[in-house]
């Protein structure tokens, strides 16, 4: 965990750990180790020290994130959520922290032979989703068996109607790419609003979407709920919504913005490049699934905010396809624990 950092990973945990301690016969901790990963020097360390914990009367150990599951033990599960992806696919695209010198190189090899013994010790190994699955395959040679997260608190998200505007959720920063949805509202010729609803990771990505409103002229339009927000706030919002949106970079799991409004029969505008989402949200279907630029996004948005019935049409077809998938805390409890 990164201190004062919460986001979906740290919500599945809670929720992880609240279900397996109301399993009969179970009782379980959360172990959150802090972790930073600047400088890429210290990442080495970083691998060490959880080398060198130790679990004493522990049973089963389910691992969730790099570099958690490096602690040792001999009925190790992973969920892998991710893992330290400026060691593989960000190193490609040049998006890494990790640089191309002698001694990154040396880092970058660590972390990918740390990953493959950690693999290989595995009891078994569970992936977040089917984009996880396959970069595991295909940098370090395991598969895994897709375990998709479950939604937290299903019974808070239903459809109550369709107020006229696109909600997006969850943590503000570039990697999730709120301001491409300000700068298409900049663009649309619908007269719905945006309300965007979560924490900024830093005071330049709130600083960014206000610059953006200011410019563009769109403070009747934009909303901008910075913060963080209680489930049933956030639930309030999507409920209402005619759509959602969420924009993330080759984002690892279809995401719990993703699940709230699909279980809450809404359709979401996702990029073509935004990764597990994919899953879910399918063009024309149960969303709109345009190229990451402001035009296409601005298009998708009219597509759902001038047609309110088509809108409501993908939002219940996402509803049926969420519900085929089965995914219920209670199937991912026996998986776990198989």
């Amino acid at each position: 965990m990164s201190p004062f950092v919460r986001g979906g990973a740290e919500e599945l945990a809670d929720h992880l750990c609240a279900h397996l301690n109301n399993t009969p016969g179970v009782q379980a901790e959360l172990l959150r180790i802090p972790f930073a990963w600047e400088p890429f020097e210290r990442l080495p360390q970083e691998i060490l020290f959880n080398r060198m914990l130790r679990l004493q009367n522990v049973d089963r150990m389910i691992a969730l994130k790099f570099p958690a599951y490096f602690i040792p033990h001999e009925t190790k599960v992973f969920w892998l959520l991710h893992q330290y992806r400026q060691a593989y696919d960000l190193s490609e695209r040049g998006q890494s922290n990790i640089p191309g010198t002698a001694r990154g190189e040396e880092v970058l090899g660590l972390i990918r032979r740390s990953d493959n013994e950690a693999f290989s010790s595995a009891h078994k190994i569970f992936a977040n989703s089917e984009v996880t699955r396959k970069r595991l395959k295909s940098y370090n040679g395991f598969d895994a068996e897709v375990l998709m997260p479950p939604l937290n608190h299903p019974e808070l998200f239903e459809n109550r109607g369709d107020d006229g505007y696109l909600f997006a959720g969850g943590r503000i920063n570039a990697g999730k790419r709120q301001h491409l949805l300000v700068e298409a509202m900049g663009l649309v010729r619908s007269t719905a609003k945006l309300i965007i609803a979560g924490p900024p990771d830093t005071p330049q990505d709130a600083e960014r979407l206000l610059e953006i409103v200011q410019r563009l002229n769109l403070q009747g339009r934009v909303v901008l709920d910075f913060g963080y927000h209680p489930t049933s706030r956030i639930a309030e919002y999507v409920n209402h919504a005619t759509a959602c949106a969420y924009l993330p970079v080759d984002e690892d799991s279809v995401g719990y913005v993703t699940m709230e409004a699909i279980a809450a029969s809404k359709p979401v505008i996702t990029l073509s490049d935004s990764g597990g989402i994919l899953q879910l949200v399918r063009n024309r279907e149960t969303g709109y699934v345009p190229e990451p630029n402001v035009d296409a996004i601005a298009r998708s948005i009219d597509a759902l905010l001038l047609k309110p019935s088509r809108s409501a049409r993908m939002g219940r077809a996402a509803k049926s396809l969420w519900d085929s998938l089965g995914v219920r805390w209670p199937n991912t409890i026996n998986k776990l624990l198989s």
